[in-house]
């Protein structure tokens, strides 16, 4: 835990700190805005290095968010509420983006698709296959986990996808998975099991618009790399 004993240089640095947030979050470096953040978890002591070691441990604001619980307690500092709030933080963040999307015709808000799945899937350490399911509008139904794997495989099972997409009654599908290499490109597994899913869904008559595949480096399109037959 941080100290909690407080000290005059530490009650001045939150004020400055603060001032300077009111005036331009903007010039607020990554490492000073977790301290704005982490002040309502510790309302005393000095939380700079708890969240230099935050960054230093994940590499980034998204990575921190989402980190599970587990990993977060490792950092020095951190213990079960500040995990639990960096967690919160992560999951509204989440939350806002996909009402984004919910409020919108999916495949007319394109751009603010990618941003979501990038927010979702982009820092996850495991790789995690998503359906969004859609309805006859292009409406967003549901954005569901379908499984989560290891660090390079998520199994996943065409008839599983078109079996909850019937009880959905959905009329289309965007398949969407993680790589947590970073690098988005489509792997030959990605392919084969796509295919599966288009064949699996044209015999009922459910559409897959997409195939988006996401790393640290972007995001990658079947559609757009000409990978659905």
């Amino acid at each position: 835990m941080p100290d909690q004993s407080p000290q005059p240089h530490q009650l001045g640095h939150r004020e400055r700190l603060r001032e300077r947030a009111l005036k331009s979050l903007d010039a607020v470096p990554d490492y000073e805005l977790l301290e704005l953040f982490l002040f309502r978890t510790f309302p005393r002591g000095d939380i700079k290095p708890v969240a230099k070691a935050l960054l230093t441990r994940f590499g980034s604001l998204g990575a921190i968010t989402t980190a599970s619980v587990e990993d977060l307690r490792t950092v020095p500092g951190v213990g079960e509420q500040a995990a639990l709030d960096l967690k919160l933080l992560g999951e509204v963040t989440l939350r806002i983006g996909r009402e984004t999307i919910r409020k919108r015709t999916v495949i007319g808000s394109w751009s603010a698709l990618l941003a979501y799945v990038k927010v979702a899937l982009a820092n996850e350490p495991r790789e995690q296959f998503r359906v969004l399911f859609l309805d006859n509008k292009n409406q967003l139904i549901l954005d569901e986990i379908q499984n989560r794997g290891t660090v390079d495989h998520a199994p996943v099972y065409a008839r599983e996808v078109m079996r909850r997409a019937l009880e959905l009654s959905a009329s289309s599908v965007i398949l969407v998975h993680n790589h947590p290499s970073g690098d988005p490109t489509p792997s030959g597994a990605d392919i084969t099991m796509t295919r599966e899913v288009v064949d699996a869904g044209r015999a009922l008559k459910i559409s897959v618009h997409d195939h988006l595949v996401v790393g640290r480096e972007g995001v990658a399109s079947f559609k757009a790399l000409g990978l659905f037959r």
